[in-house]
Order: structure tokens, then C-alpha cells, then sequence
């Protein structure tokens, strides 16, 4: 993985000397069709079979989340939704309005994490 060095103050310490992090380089974005070209050439499906998949997987995940569901894909992690919610002084008082923000969280598998700790690093300009 390429990276590039920027130069940052720490936001705790405003004051304090700026200093120079990683930060990852973006290769740029990989849609369906491209992801769907590469699982189909690792298998016996055609493009259009892992498209067909992938998009059905789009539509389905956020049936069961909004279901209550998590969506575990196995090796590579799981989904869920988190809520965020202004407090009540009684649960009467507690309405859908008080819920300000929800999220995905993606928590990747052990295998998944494992895959992302053997990578190697090398700095651009």
C-alpha cells in the first residue's frame, strides 16, 4: 500500500509542534462491474452471474439490518446498525425523533483483519 506523509497538528494539544503522519494514497474506486469482472474470472460464473449477485446483495443487506438483523459475510466481516439518540427523562418521553443518527458499523473477521496486517508499505511523493 502506498502512502504519502502530511503534516498535522494534534488536535489535544492545538499549541504543540505539528508532525508528520501517514496517510494512505488512493489508487481510485472500484464499481460493480469491475469487482464483479475479477470474481468471475476466479470462477466459473459469468460477469453478468456475479453482477446479478452483487447487486441482489445490495438491495438485501439493508433489508435485514433494517430488519434488526447483523449480516455476517463470513470471511470477510460483519454489518450492523448503531444508533445515536438524544436522552429522555422517562421513557414516555422518548419519541423516533429523539434518534439523531444512525450508521453502518462493519466490523471485519479475524481472517479479514489477519490479510490486512501482512501488507506492505511503501512511500510516495
Amino acid at each position: 500500500m502506498k502512502y504519502r506523509l502530511v503534516q498535522k497538528a494534534n488536535p489535544l494539544e492545538p499549541e504543540s509542534k505539528r508532525k508528520w503522519y501517514a496517510s494512505p494514497v488512493k489508487a481510485g474506486t472500484i464499481n460493480n462491474y469491475q469487482l464483479s469482472k475479477g470474481i468471475a474470472g476466479k470462477s466459473s460464473l459469468t460477469r453478468g452471474a456475479v453482477m446479478n449477485v452483487i447487486e441482489n446483495m445490495v438491495d438485501e443487506i439493508p433489508r435485514y439490518l433494517i430488519e434488526g438483523y447483523s449480516v455476517n459475510l463470513n470471511n470477510l466481516g460483519t454489518l450492523r446498525l448503531s444508533l445515536s439518540s438524544e436522552g429522555a427523562s422517562n421513557p414516555g418521553e422518548f419519541s423516533g425523533d429523539n434518534i439523531k443518527n444512525m450508521r453502518v458499523v462493519f466490523t471485519p473477521s479475524p481472517e479479514f483483519k489477519k490479510i490486512l496486517q501482512e501488507i506492505s508499505f511503501e512511500q510516495t511523493d
